[in-house]
């Protein structure tokens, strides 16, 4: 809330002081991330299970993912991430106009990746490498190989809608910093923002080696 005669923000009054507010705030980011890890969680150990089970069906399947356009989305990824950070820099800062700029950048990226991940998805669609009883490819030989891709579409489609998240919540964020809502004195909606990018990002960055890289 921004006091309409100073111009500032004001610290909601169940807080004791804006400090207060931006701790409470962080912490209940963190918490919220905490839930974020839990709710991969099960993911993650469903894939270590399934690759301990059927490691040459998954050796298999990774080899029909192309690492590259993978490799492609890690690079965006992690550049979207140093496009966060600056944006947040430049709030603290209050440098408003450079803020806006560093979150467009981010937002562009991020819908880069899901471009890049669209052409990724047709193709599949198009080969048939499909999840479970979907899946119509017919140059596999190990007949688990539909268990990868079951998996497959799981992780990276959950991550995907957590990017999209992100979007809209970016798109509301620089469209307040271009408003002035964001100063030296205030600016935890960017920082808290920028911690679930980043959070994000390093969801990616385990699944980029843990499907693409299978050698």
């Amino acid at each position: 809330m921004t006091n309409v005669e100073t111009g500032k923000h004001q610290y909601a009054h169940h807080f004791k002081s804006a400090y207060h507010e931006f701790d409470s705030c962080k912490v209940g980011m963190w918490l919220f991330l905490l839930q974020e890890v839990l709710f991969f969680a099960p993911l993650f150990v469903g894939y270590a299970i399934l690759r301990i089970l059927y490691p040459d069906a998954f050796w298999e399947a990774s080899h029909l993912l192309d690492w590259k356009l993978g490799a492609l989305n890690t690079i965006v990824l992690i550049t979207s991430s140093l496009t966060m950070a600056l944006a947040v820099n430049a709030s603290q800062r209050g440098l408003k106009d450079k803020s806006v700029i560093y979150l467009a950048l981010t937002i562009i990226l991020a819908l880069v990746f899901l471009i890049v991940k669209y052409f990724e998805y047709t193709h599949k669609i198009h080969d048939g490498l499909l999840p479970a009883s979907l899946y119509s490819y017919e140059g596999t030989i190990h007949p688990k190989t539909p268990l990868f891709f079951s998996i497959y579409f799981m992780m990276t489609g959950l991550h995907g809608f957590h990017i999209l998240i992100g979007i809209g919540v970016l798109i509301w964020i620089m469209l307040r910093a271009k408003r002035g809502d964001f100063g030296t004195d205030y600016y935890t909606p960017v920082e808290m923002t920028g911690l679930y990018w980043h959070f994000v990002d390093l969801v990616w960055i385990y699944l980029f080696p843990l499907l693409y890289l299978i050698r």
